[in-house]
Parts: C-alpha cells; sequence; structure tokens
C-alpha cells in the first residue's frame, strides 16, 4: 500500500498524530478528521490535510468526507477514558460506536478496503486470569469499554461485505506527546505530572495493580504492519505481554527522574470501570503480524521523561 491515501480519525491525539507522522515518513498521503476536543491542531502533521468534524455526530460522515477517496482508514477518534465515560454515557457510544457504525458503512459504499480501529483493553472487563488472549470473555466494567466492543461487533458485520478490519485492543499506552494536562486518563502521564509539579503522588486504588504499558512508537509499529498485513482481521492485543504493578512503575518513573523518595500516597477511593490486574497474551499478534514490542519500560519513561523537560 506504499503511497497510498490514508484517513487517519483522531489524528490531532497522542497516538493519531503518531501515526499520521509514520504513515508520511513512509510515503504515505494522509488525511486527519478530529473534533479537536482533546487534540491540539499543532500536532496534526504540516503535509496532513485536517478536517474538523465529531465523527460522533449524525451524518458527520458523509459531510465530512464528501468527495474523497482512502486506501485505508485508520480510525482513533473517540472518547478514550473509562472514567469519563460515566460523565455522559449515550456520547461515550456516539464518539466510539456509532463513529465507528459511520465509517464502516462509509468504506463499503466508497470501496475502502481496509479499517484498522482502535479497541481497548477494556472490553475484557476484568478477566479470571492473565495474560488474556483475544477469545478470552468479553465482559467490560465500563461504558467506554462496552462502546468500544460495540464498534468491535459493528466491524463484524462489516466484514460480510468485504471490508478487512482490525481492531486493536491496546493495553497502556505512553511516551512523549502524552497529554500531561489530563488528570483522568494515561496512568503514566497522570503520575508524570503530579510528579513535576511537585506534589505527592496520588494513586486511586491499590498500589499492586497491575497493568501492561506499551510505548508509542511500538503501538504505532503494529499499527503500521497491520495495513499491510493481507488476511489479517479481527482483534489483536496491543501489549506487551508483562504485568507491571503501580508499585513497580512508580520505582521506574521516579527513579527515572532521580527521585526515589518523591512521596506517593495510595488514596482510599476506586475509578469507576476501574480493573484491577490485566495484561496481554500476545501469541496471536506475534502469529498474525510478527510483531513484538521493542522498548523496555525503563528506556520508554527515560524517553518520554526527555520530552517532558523540553516542553
Amino acid at each position: 500500500m506504499s503511497g497510498g491515501r490514508i484517513l487517519v480519525t483522531g489524528g490531532a491525539g497522542f497516538i493519531g498524530s503518531h501515526l499520521a507522522r509514520a504513515l508520511i515518513a513512509d510515503g504515505h498521503a494522509v488525511d486527519v478528521v478530529d473534533d479537536l476536543s482533546t487534540g491540539r491542531a499543532v500536532d496534526v502533521p504540516e503535509e496532513a490535510d485536517l478536517v474538523e468534524a465529531d465523527l460522533g455526530a449524525r451524518d458527520a460522515v458523509q459531510s465530512a468526507l464528501a468527495g474523497r477517496s482512502y486506501d485505508a482508514i485508520c480510525h482513533l477518534a473517540g472518547q478514550s477514558s473509562g472514567e469519563k465515560s460515566f460523565d455522559d454515557p449515550c456520547r461515550d457510544l456516539d464518539s466510539n460506536a456509532r463513529s465507528t457504525v459511520a465509517l464502516a458503512a462509509w468504506a463499503l459504499e466508497n470501496e475502502v478496503p481496509v479499517l484498522l480501529h482502535a479497541s481497548s483493553m477494556g472490553v475484557y472487563g476484568q478477566p479470571a486470569q492473565s495474560p488474556v488472549a483475544e477469545d478470552a470473555p468479553t465482559l467490560p466494567l465500563s461504558w467506554y469499554g462496552a462502546s468500544k466492543l460495540a464498534a468491535e461487533k459493528a466491524l463484524a458485520v462489516a466484514a460480510g461485505g468485504g471490508l478487512r478490519s482490525v481492531s486493536f485492543r491496546m493495553f497502556s499506552i505512553y511516551g512523549p506527546g502524552q497529554d500531561l494536562d489530563d488528570l483522568r486518563q494515561g496512568m503514566v502521564s497522570i503520575f508524570l505530572a503530579m510528579a513535576l509539579s511537585g506534589d505527592p503522588v496520588v494513586v486511586r486504588g491499590p498500589l499492586g495493580r497491575k497493568r501492561d504499558f506499551v510505548y508509542i512508537d511500538d503501538c504505532v509499529e503494529a499499527w503500521v504492519r497491520a495495513l499491510h498485513g493481507d488476511g489479517v482481521s479481527g482483534p489483536l492485543n496491543v501489549g506487551t505481554g508483562v504485568g507491571t504493578s503501580i508499585n513497580e512503575l512508580l520505582d521506574a518513573l521516579l527513579g527515572a527522574m532521580g527521585r526515589p523518595d518523591h512521596p506517593v500516597e495510595e488514596a482510599d477511593v476506586r475509578t469507576p470501570g476501574d480493573q484491577y490486574a490485566l495484561w496481554a497474551d500476545m501469541s496471536h499478534m506475534r502469529e498474525q503480524l510478527g510483531w513484538a514490542p521493542a522498548k523496555p519500560l525503563r528506556e520508554g519513561l527515560e524517553a518520554m521523561l526527555r520530552w517532558a523537560a523540553d516542553e
């Protein structure tokens, strides 16, 4: 698909902007659609054509994409916080599920062969054990997880019409470019922002919880490979296969900052829809795309710190 035109929705956001830059570097022409509610226009590559639109609104896809054609769609636009989904569950459904249904229908109508979709580990809820594979039960604990799962099911319907789709069940993505001002999304960026402010790092929930932390460049590589992965479809985990406790994360982060004694407070409050412990089984991803993460956690955190120092 070298040299093709690709639509990146949510291309002004953290993951989307990184992906847009990688696609342009590979020789693709890129259009970005973003409503700029959380993303920033300044993060959209200069070479990309930015269309400002909320794809969760009725008829927005038809109006935003009228007269355009693409070789593939990378759909990352949407509400991306389990906690925030409890603020307005219907808005979450529009943002994540309605937008995906509308894009899939548009892709079929306009003969776009491939749609890659940003799903989430949130679809699993709290699995009985980890690592969790793609065939595990999907029992979301948040409206966010439910809306992402609904989008996956919609893409399975579109597959019957010939649309090849991949839903990336992304675990905890982190790295340069993550929003340090948003303290309700992104565990690494939240803790980093607190530490940089000089305040204690306040952890809502037990320090023994475990997550699977994936560096942004590794995540983007999975998306790029899937574009060229003819025959690859369905859900794929994007993780490392390693469960890291919150304690271990903080030790690594504060150690990399040279602040091993920075105060950490464990708040006796839980985030709605929070999952206690889960990390990815990466067997299917390795088989389908030959992909494995390259960046160890400590190196990724150090790269994020160098970026933050320049902000």
